[in-house]
């Protein structure tokens, strides 16, 4: 910890918003309410905002039973200040998940006090789940993935992963190709039910006609023009965007480029890039654009799904060489948009697969090829038309998660009340 405290602090200071709450990290935990008889009290752990947006509904329904209360930690900035803002009045508390160290974590696990744990995705954590087995306290993963380069880091590790996984009572993976990477890693079949992704049962608010024309123009963009959407970008991806902007201007189409970076602290990378094109442009986090724009960077937090919805075409970030791992591109098809990524999508290859599959996502090998691809596409109405029609058939075949979920985390539960 010592080792890496430079590094940590270093990138804290540089993101921003660390300063509430950071006692948490060191086990400080501020006052909850009393336990309540019969109410089972769990300790969902969801890491960053992605995380928090799936566990969401999750949080929702366990408070609404009657039968659970929620105390939700995170790991950002970021997805603490989401958690605060969606989930306030559906937990007992919302707090920072503490430094992995016996103090800290003893600290926090005595002031919690839970019945149940809760880990989202791919949480390991040694002395969390040691905390949790001397307390006798079941440990459940919740919509658990193993993307490529965790499975090849876990495989080299078998021994400790085994251990860390003896101590989870019950694995729901979201699909079942993580299903048999964790049977390879030593996980015992009866620990295992796939439940499916959670990210599929995720309700998000249609904008009507008058709130996607309003969105906008808040961000400088025409009713009559084509957005395209760079979601999730990395570095490196911001230019390729560009570069499709400027080649579909360039042979008369009439279009604008939302840019969302998957780090809004990014912005000033972006700005620089954006001065040395002769296009005119607007960062979100100043306000809403003063007319119209060529390009509006989105440098905020937590209005991907919002902000999807005025999209023509999406591009699906850090899958373009060299990034490495892919954002979700879940969201996007469950709004019907169009959608191309690169071939590093590893993060999400159940999915993508499926996505490209059923014919609603286009892969693409490089910039030059996501330049020539997006231009067929923004060309071509119908075939946008016939994507969004395969996303939506394909985000209704992959429902149910949610209910499957609760189902295995009932065992858990006190019994329901009798009416």
């Amino acid at each position: 910890m010592l080792l890496a405290a430079p590094f940590y602090l270093r990138r804290m200071f540089k993101r921003g918003g660390y300063g509430p709450g950071f006692g948490q990290r060191f086990g400080s935990v501020g006052p909850l309410p009393a336990k309540r008889p019969g109410v089972a009290r769990i300790w969902l752990q969801a890491v960053s905002v992605g995380e928090v947006l799936a566990m969401a509904p999750l949080v929702k329904r366990l408070a609404g039973s009657g039968r659970a209360e929620v105390y939700l930690t995170t790991t950002t900035s970021t997805g603490y200040a989401l958690a605060r803002e969606k989930l306030g009045a559906d937990t007992v508390g919302i707090g920072y998940f503490p430094l992995d160290w016996w103090l800290f974590s003893r600290r926090t696990w005595r002031a919690v006090q839970p019945d149940l744990a809760l880990l989202a995705e791919s949480e390991l954590w040694p002395e969390h789940l040691t905390q949790a087995r001397r307390r006798k306290v079941p440990v459940v993963l919740v919509n658990a993935r193993l993307s490529d380069r965790s499975f090849r880091r876990l495989k080299n590790f078998r021994t400790l992963a085994c251990s860390l996984y003896r101590r989870i009572a019950r694995i729901l993976p979201s699909s079942e190709q993580d299903a048999e990477r964790f049977r390879q890693l030593g996980v015992t079949a009866e620990k295992l039910v796939v439940t499916g992704n959670l990210k599929f049962d995720v309700a998000i608010k249609p904008l009507d006609v008058w709130e996607r024309s309003m969105l906008r123009r808040e961000l400088g963009f025409a009713d009559n023009q084509q957005v395209i959407l760079g979601s999730s970008t990395w570095p490196g991806e911001e230019q390729a965007m560009l570069r499709l902007l400027e080649r579909a201007r360039r042979d008369g189409m009439i279009c604008q480029l939302l840019l969302v970076p998957r780090h809004a602290e990014r912005r000033g990378e972006i700005e620089a890039l954006l001065r040395t094109r002769p296009l005119n442009w607007h960062l979100r986090s100043r306000g809403n654009a003063i007319g119209q724009v060529d390009v509006c960077v989105a440098d905020t937090t937590g209005e991907l799904q919002k902000l999807t919805q005025v999209a023509d075409l999406v591009f699906v970030g850090k899958s373009l060489p060299p990034n490495e791992g892919g954002q979700t591109p879940i969201e996007a098809a469950l709004l019907e948009k169009p959608l191309m990524f690169g071939p590093a999508m590893s993060n999400f290859r159940p999915a993508t697969e499926t996505l490209l599959h059923c014919g609603a996502a286009l892969c693409v090998a490089d910039e030059v090829e996501l330049v020539d691809r997006g231009l067929e596409l923004l060309r071509d109405e119908k075939r946008r038309a016939a994507m969004s029609a395969a996303a939506s058939a394909w985000h209704k075949a992959n429902q149910g998660s949610m209910e499957r979920t609760l189902r295995e985390l009932d065992g858990y539960l006190p019994p329901r009340r009798a009416d």
